[in-house]
């Protein structure tokens, strides 16, 4: 007796004549990629934006305190903000940098500062009283232009702290640092924060780079995170909502009187305790009400069970100005 298939059974011959596989040995396919654990902590978006936003301060905070210590036309701007080991950090110097290390208190870290050489001689020359001239850039730095040119460093530290004061962080400007003993200073897999910035004087361009570790600098991001938080602007109407909700559960002092009744000097210099004065005004006058100094409406006093209380006759014209009624 011939065999009969079933569907299925069909549908998978018809699989395997056509040059497929019979499904139940078809694997479920998997998308598998490569995973670099250098990229993990990589700053996010919003914390790049918030970042930008600081240090373009900075930046400019920078331009104008170095231009008048230098009385030229100084321009920083910062070019990029991102997380790189200090390895890769490293290998993006020139070959001949200045290089200074900056301590980082009450954290105990150290944070570099590089400036290009094409900006650091122009600026000893002009502490010299020059005229800000490129020199010969193959050269290092001497000793004494070291320290001719530690003032407009020491600078640049005190306006990153004025910058980096939500934390709390010191910037204290530490030595200059051969390229040698800069490598020492952290380890070369170690995150770091690291700051570019372009340096635009009158006759040459550099750049002044910063490489802040990221154990000092996630304490700044969880900072901005709550601080500098990017909501959806409210609209006018939210906001007066937002506003009224909160006035209602506000408390303002209310008293109901009757103004300006004129009486006699010797009616008040008769007074006694029981004296009982008359005014010169029918009882069924209404009184003003007045909201924390401000004429809200007329009303009657009335009694509410065993309470006090006002029924509103008429309300008073919205002032047009501030303490106009």
């Amino acid at each position: 007796m011939d065999k009969v298939l079933n569907q299925t059974e069909i549908d998978a011959m018809v699989r395997v004549a056509r040059g497929g596989q019979p499904a139940a040995s078809q694997p479920a396919r998997q998308d598998v990629r490569p995973w670099d654990i250098l990229q993990a902590g990589q700053i996010g978006s919003e914390q790049i934006r918030a970042i930008n936003q600081l240090h373009e301060v900075f930046a400019r905070n920078l331009t104008n305190s170095v231009g008048a210590y230098l009385g030229i036309a100084f321009d920083c701007s910062l070019v990029s903000a991102e997380h790189l080991t200090y390895r890769e950090f490293m290998q993006r110097l020139p070959e001949t940098p200045y290089l200074a290390s900056c301590d980082l208190l009450p954290a105990g870290a150290v944070a570099v500062l590089q400036l290009d050489l094409a900006v650091a001689f122009p600026v000893i020359d002009l502490l010299l009283g020059g005229g800000g001239k490129v020199v010969d850039l193959g050269r290092e730095i001497t000793e004494i232009e070291e320290q001719i040119l530690e003032s407009v460093m020491r600078i640049i530290c005190r306006e990153l702290q004025a910058t980096w004061q939500a934390i709390g962080l010191e910037f204290n400007f530490g030595q200059r640092q051969t390229v040698a003993h800069a490598e020492r200073l952290m380890a070369p897999e170690e995150k770091n924060l690291c700051l570019s910035l372009e340096v635009k004087m009158e006759e040459t361009r550099g750049t002044l780079n910063l490489a802040i570790p990221a154990v000092v600098s996630n304490s700044l991001l969880r900072k901005l995170s709550a601080d500098l938080s990017y909501q959806r602007p409210r609209s006018p109407i939210e906001a007066r909502r937002r506003l009224e909700n909160r006035l209602l559960d506000a408390s303002f002092s209310v008293e109901l009187s009757t103004p300006n009744l004129p009486l006699f000097l010797q009616d008040l210099a008769e007074l006694t305790a029981g004296t009982v004065l008359s005014f010169p005004r029918s009882p069924f006058a209404p009184a003003a009400m007045v909201v924390d100094g401000v004429r809200l409406c007329t009303a009657m006093p009335v009694r509410v069970n065993s309470r006090r209380g006002a029924r509103v006759i008429s309300l008073e014209a919205v002032p047009t100005q501030a303490g106009e009624l």
